[in-house]
């Protein structure tokens, strides 16, 4: 429990740091470039990890990244650039609630995790205290801007998802940064050939925006998320994305000078409450005494735990020929 307890305060970092790019984004970076500013956040961010881990692809995984990086960076990029030009940020935010449920879904199909109560229901309340938070748009809705946004929602619980389930294949930070520098490469043509034209200027306080967009929002910021993938349900890795919207009320509030009402202090409320009430909570296992069969005591435990300490290191010497020997009065798994 105090592992799982660790990865998700470890996991929760990164929807905090992307919850904050929303006050950054706004108050330091240039507008009406998004495309280049995805890939000023995608591309530099997967260089500075490839730099740290110094591992290439291999085999496979040029596809891999190539695939991981569409659907996770360049792809839900784009779409989200799409939807927060047609439909209020409200709406979009609300969409977006869907994800853990949708990651729920998938996990299910793709990596067999049954979402369990609890992972449900607190999918449901956590969308309930989104809703709550922001939930203030007025007048017509742009359907092209509803289906962007179902869209974007669509192929990251896929991507994260697909994610986790290659996960155990090669090291997480080399994964990361594959896939932000194959998607920050898949953006890069279409700022140039779209209306954005050449680069924007940055100025000092830009630059520092960037500063904290690439390094602490993406590199940091996904390398953790990432990790939480490969060690946590996919359930619980969702349900901790709704932190994100908290984050942008909260700095909005404690920076900005924007007010809270007494509905987004419920939905705030409710939301958070959704994210415990899905985290997953370990089942001690009860260990059979090898003599009576009956729940083990302290001292059987002990001695089972050395008895699997000397399997390891037996294994990692190579004689002890670990699940080819054919014991067959061994009945430990």
């Amino acid at each position: 429990m105090e592992g799982n307890l660790r990865w998700a305060l470890t996991t929760a970092v990164a929807p905090v740091a992307w919850g904050a790019t929303y006050f950054v984004t706004r108050e330091f970076l240039p507008a009406g470039n998004p495309l280049y500013g995805a890939v000023i956040r995608a591309l530099p961010a997967g260089l500075l990890l490839l730099a740290v881990c110094r591992k290439l692809p291999r085999g496979i995984w040029w596809v891999k990244s190539l695939v991981l990086g569409a659907l996770n960076m360049s792809g839900f990029f784009a779409l989200v650039y799409v939807a927060a030009q047609r439909l209020p940020t409200s709406m979009a935010s609300i969409i977006m609630a869907v994800v853990p449920l949708a990651m729920m879904l998938l996990a299910w199909g793709l990596v067999g995790e049954r979402p369990g109560p609890r992972h449900l229901a607190g999918a449901g309340v956590g969308i309930a205290g989104v809703c709550l938070m922001v939930f203030t748009a007025t007048g017509s809705v742009d359907p092209l801007g509803i289906l962007a946004s179902l869209a974007a929602m669509g192929v990251s619980s896929f991507g994260y998802v697909l994610a986790k389930r290659w996960s155990g294949e090669v090291d997480v930070l080399a994964s990361t940064g594959w896939q932000l520098t194959g998607g920050g490469l898949l953006l890069l043509p279409f700022a140039v050939l779209t209306t954005e034209g050449a680069p924007p200027s940055l100025d000092g306080p830009a630059l520092l925006g960037f500063a904290y967009v690439t390094v602490v929002a993406t590199a940091f910021a996904f390398a953790v998320w990432f990790a939480g993938l490969a060690h946590l349900p996919a359930g619980t890795v969702g349900l901790l994305g709704l932190l994100n919207p908290v984050t942008g009320v909260l700095l909005g509030v404690l920076i900005a000078d924007e007010t809270l009402s007494g509905r987004q202090i419920c939905g705030l409320l409710l939301t958070l409450c959704g994210v415990l009430l899905g985290r997953q909570t370990a089942r001690p296992r009860r260990t059979p005494d090898r003599t009576g069969g009956r729940t083990a005591g302290p001292e059987n435990r002990r001695a089972t735990g050395r008895a699997a300490e000397r399997d390891v290191v037996e294994c990692a010497r190579g004689d002890g020929h670990s699940g080819h020997s054919g014991r067959s009065g061994d009945s430990r798994n």
